[in-house]
């Protein structure tokens, strides 16, 4: 079985989202459950597709993703992954039972990347070409985001402290699905990830 990204190990979340009764969690590795009895099977993606793991037809099986920065703490936000087909008990059943959990929900459709990768990486990568094209420093560009944006941390501290290669592998995964050059992972991104092989 694959480590869980959305709830590591002494993540209390994990066990109180299990302790919802009707709902199953499929953690990375692990095989789907036979859904009857089920009010909402729940699974834990990465980068993937929920198809891959459930086909095209909805019904009471979704995904869940906790957002998380690299190796950093997850954030109590987790998205939510439905389907067209899409059963509207299951989907109140998944948020309730993550709500009780002590986490918040974000719905979104069954894409690759969801929400927050699909926004944050091409940010994440312009913030890397920059230093590597000396538009700025690491410094000016983080206090800039810190003082002119309100944000907690600057993009490149924030990349620097989850660890680059956790981003490589998310924006390599968004470009080959997409295509798109945004995605397309930073130099500096692709020697971190070249150099834990």
């Amino acid at each position: 079985m694959s480590t869980s990204r959305s709830f590591p190990p002494g993540d209390p979340a994990l066990d109180l989202l299990r302790a919802q009764p009707g709902i199953a969690v499929v953690l990375p590795g692990a095989a789907l459950p036979d859904p009857a009895g089920f009010a909402a099977v729940l699974v834990e993606l990465g980068h993937e597709s929920l198809a891959e793991h459930a086909g095209e037809e909805g019904g009471i099986v979704l995904g869940i993703a906790r957002w998380r920065n690299g190796d950093d703490a997850p954030s109590p936000l987790v998205e939510l992954v439905t389907q067209k087909g899409s059963a509207p008990a299951a989907v109140a059943a998944a948020r309730a039972a993550l709500e009780a959990a002590g986490l918040q929900v974000a719905l979104c459709d069954d894409q690759p990347g969801r929400i927050l990768d699909r926004l944050l990486r091409p940010k994440y990568n312009a913030a890397l070409r920059f230093l590597d094209e000396g538009l700025a420093t690491q410094a000016d560009m983080d206090l800039t985001c810190r003082l002119g944006l309100g944000y907690p941390d600057g993009p490149v501290e924030r990349l620097l402290r989850g660890g680059l290669h956790h981003h490589h592998a998310a924006s390599a995964a968004l470009f080959e699905a997409f295509g798109t050059p945004g995605y397309a992972p930073a130099r500096r991104s692709v020697v971190a990830a070249r150099r834990r092989r």
